[in-house]
């Protein structure tokens, strides 16, 4: 396939993540040396926090994983999903960092919605992650797509019509994991009208499926089972995927989209005669932190050895089962699920940020839609 020359030089761009490429890398964890000593949580009952609405990326990986984690533990306890949605889900965030019991019976799932706001030092940000022990990383990528009212059918006419195109976007906020997707357009120089105040990313399908907004991004488990079937009937159109990271740390096509240009390719057709400008680094930057680890379970910090080892040994053993892959990549997409010390490397990737990449998007943010830190 021909690229733009402009396109190569972004591509060949690499990112100085290392610990995010050996996280990424890596499909399944060595177990730990020494095994747990024997917990049993025959009888009981498992809370799993979801801070997001039924229906998002979120939810449909966190019920997803409900199930076959009961079935993993030792005495096989029924894992129950608890929504709580609101504030970005900084709501349900700031209530696990609150109120989870340290008996291993208390689990949240954390996404990049929940990561953003902690990274920019948000106001509603009450817990910290320093404080939670993670237990399983999923990488993930991520689609924008349109609908067909708006009479373009790729990246490309994206590109060619902008200037006559007028896009509806419905966001859970700026600081959300929408800030990828809201970035990338704004360094496309698309006219997008942001609707915020939804409860989380299946709110936003939702709203475009009734017609009210006429763009929308999704997560790959999101996409995959939410809005591939919109796309076989007509009612969605896919323009480009965020990509992932290779090997190497260079950016590349998402394997479970190769069809699709990266967002790297778009901003290079959309930008053929410059460098890449300072925006560009920080959507990089935040790609890689709201995408390489982008959802996590987390027990809460005080949980006994015993009983973290227990959860991590379960983990790891879940997706090494020889039919995993199978069962998950209609949901999860083709990402490897990390576990272990690889879990732990992608934690420490996704809140490393660089102070003058902070300082620019906050400025950013304040100045495109008045955001209060």
């Amino acid at each position: 396939m021909f690229i733009h020359s402009k396109a190569k030089q972004v591509i060949s761009q690499t990112f100085s993540l290392k610990a995010m490429v050996l996280a990424m890398g890596a499909m399944v964890v060595v177990p730990q040396a020494a095994m747990a000593e024997e917990v049993s949580f025959d009888g009981k009952r498992v809370q799993f926090t979801i801070p997001y609405k039924e229906g998002g990326g979120t939810d449909t990986w966190g019920r997803f994983y409900a199930p076959l984690l009961s079935t993993e533990l030792p005495g096989n306890p029924v894992v129950v999903v608890k929504n709580i949605p609101g504030g970005g889900s900084t709501k349900g965030a700031n209530q696990f960092a609150r109120k989870a019991k340290d008996n291993g019976l208390n689990i949240f799932a954390s996404s990049a919605s929940t990561q953003y706001p902690y990274l920019l030092q948000d106001r509603r940000v009450k817990y910290n992650y320093n404080d939670w022990e993670v237990v399983l990383a999923s990488p993930t990528g991520g689609v924008v797509y349109v609908s067909p009212s708006t009479g373009i059918s790729s990246a490309e006419e994206l590109i060619e019509k902008k200037g006559d195109l007028k896009f509806k976007y419905a966001s859970q906020g700026a600081t959300s994991i929408d800030l990828v997707p809201l970035l990338a357009m704004d360094l496309l120089d698309m006219d997008v009208q942001a609707t915020f105040g939804m409860k989380g990313r299946g709110a936003g399908r939702l709203a475009f499926e009734r017609g009210e907004v006429n763009i929308d991004s999704q997560t790959s488990s999101s996409y995959l089972k939410k809005v591939t079937p919109l796309v076989g009937e007509g009612k969605a159109i896919p323009l480009f995927s965020f990509g992932i990271l290779g090997d190497d740390g260079e950016l590349q096509r998402d394997p479970n989209f190769p069809d699709l240009p990266h967002f790297a390719e778009v901003y290079a057709m959309a930008n053929p005669d410059k460098s890449a400008e300072q925006g560009f680094e920080v959507w990089k930057a935040f790609f890689a932190a709201g995408f390489a680890a982008q959802k996590m379970i987390f027990l809460p910090k005080g949980v006994s050895p015993e009983v973290l080892a227990t959860w991590r040994q379960s983990a790891t053993a879940l997706v090494s089962q020889p039919d995993f892959k199978a069962k998950s990549d209609k949901v999860l997409g083709d990402y490897p699920q990390l576990t272990g010390d690889n879990a732990q490397a992608a934690l420490k990737t996704a809140l490393s940020l660089d102070e003058t990449n902070r300082n620019w998007v906050r400025n950013w943010l304040t100045e495109k839609y008045n955001t209060k830190f």
